[in-house]
């Protein structure tokens, strides 16, 4: 998994969110890790977070997992 840090933009339904990566204009749909859902840490939209991407897919057709919000 590749380890990037982005910016949430919006909050989608079921538990997404839309999240620009730094340094890019690239826009990333990812989910909340299951730590964060226990212990139910809230993202809102201006949150800078860490998210790990899948290696292999481009990053218009990936699905990012957030795992730590700053």
């Amino acid at each position: 998994m590749n380890k990037v840090t982005g910016l949430v933009l919006e909050v989608l339904p079921n538990n997404q969110y839309k999240v620009q990566l730094d340094g890019t204009d690239d826009i990333v749909r990812c989910y909340q890790c299951g730590k964060m859902r226990i212990n139910k840490i809230g993202i809102l939209p201006g949150d800078k977070v860490d998210l790990e991407l899948p290696p292999n897919l481009s990053i218009q057709n990936s699905i990012g997992r957030i795992i730590y919000r700053k």
